[in-house]
């Protein structure tokens, strides 16, 4: 389900009248996008269903705090996530991704048990170097592809402008493209 940034609009506008029937709409379009941006930047990717419950918990008591002026619905709700995130990781401390243990088993087509290995090894990796990454670089590359945000949401998300996020993407796809090919990102 998709809806046009001015129907996003119209539903936090409803959801502020207490219409619950906005929330479950809400749900729906922007919920699947915030679960797997919370897998990814969660040190326990198992959290990511009650972080998003809880970002529209927020959604639902702080509806009328949203300001349109100030971004999009989207934007809104993944500053949200961002925050509880982050808040989750801080009291959990030590800071990692998702383990291995959260991988569906391959499929009876699969290529076979070395190729699965292959793959887990590289999925490794790039986990290690995504969680190795500088925490804003971290946040706006799990944003573009986890949440599937465009420059100008994540750039709004973040607080920053979209050059800054350009920067902290590229960036972020050298260091990761040097992990996962096996050379050590520079210091």
């Amino acid at each position: 389900m998709q809806v046009t940034p001015a129907e996003a609009k119209g539903l936090m506008a409803a959801l502020v009248n207490g219409d619950r029937r906005a929330l479950a709409a809400l749900i729906a379009v922007y919920g699947p996008g915030i679960r797997r941006y919370a897998a990814q930047a969660l040190t326990v990717g198992a959290d990511a269903e009650d972080v998003a419950q809880e970002v529209f918990l927020r959604a639902w008591r702080k509806a009328a705090s949203y300001d349109p002026d100030k971004g999009a619905v989207s934007t809104w709700l993944y500053r949200i996530a961002v925050n509880l995130c982050i808040d989750r990781n801080r009291r959990g401390g030590f800071r990692r991704l998702v383990g291995l243990d959260s991988l569906p088993e391959p499929e009876d087509d699969a290529p076979g048990p070395e190729a699965d290995m292959a793959a887990r090894q590289r999925l490794a990796r790039t986990r290690a170097a995504i969680a190795a990454l500088p925490d804003r670089q971290r946040r706006a590359i799990l944003l573009r592809a986890s949440a599937e945000l465009s420059t100008a949401e994540i750039a709004a998300t973040l607080g920053t402008s979209e050059g800054a996020v350009e920067q902290l993407l590229v960036r972020a796809r050298n260091t990761l493209r040097r992990a996962i090919e096996g050379e050590d990102p520079p210091q």
